[in-house]
């Protein structure tokens, strides 16, 4: 899954030692806001690992799109979702900034007839005798 929106927050980075394997790990977690929709979303979501955290290098006021996974998991209990995101793109261009179409100014002076279109109207189809005997109509 994805979504394009605006980082408006970095939430402080985690981190810790595996009680399996020992080794070292880092969480960073960001808050998106869509921007595409009508009524702007938020979503939290985490990069996993110090190489991606590093990579992504995610910071406040930058448009990004967002590839993600969405787990859930269970524990005592109680279950919670993880939305982890696998890839983060900064090339993308945001719909909703992008300035609408400005159609051009009617240059035809007032009273004038309005031009005539450039192209001929489409044709109807040529139908042989043959072929309208056969409909059932």
């Amino acid at each position: 899954m994805e979504l394009i929106g605006k980082i408006i927050q970095v939430l402080e980075e985690r981190g810790g030692v595996s009680a399996r394997t020992g080794s070292e790990w880092r969480m960073g977690s960001y808050v998106l806001e869509t921007t595409t929709d009508r009524y702007p979303r938020k979503m939290m979501f985490e990069v996993f690992g110090a190489d991606k955290i590093q990579q992504f290098n995610i910071q406040v006021g930058e448009m990004v799109r967002v590839s993600f996974d969405i787990d859930a998991r269970e524990y005592q209990g109680r279950w919670y979702n993880s939305i982890r995101a696998w890839n983060v793109d900064r090339n993308i261009v945001d719909p909703m900034m992008q300035p609408a179409a400005v159609p051009a100014p009617d240059t035809t002076p007032f009273g004038a007839p309005a031009p005539m279109p450039t192209s001929a109207p489409a044709e109807a189809p040529f139908m042989s005798s043959a072929a309208e005997e056969e409909l059932p109509f």
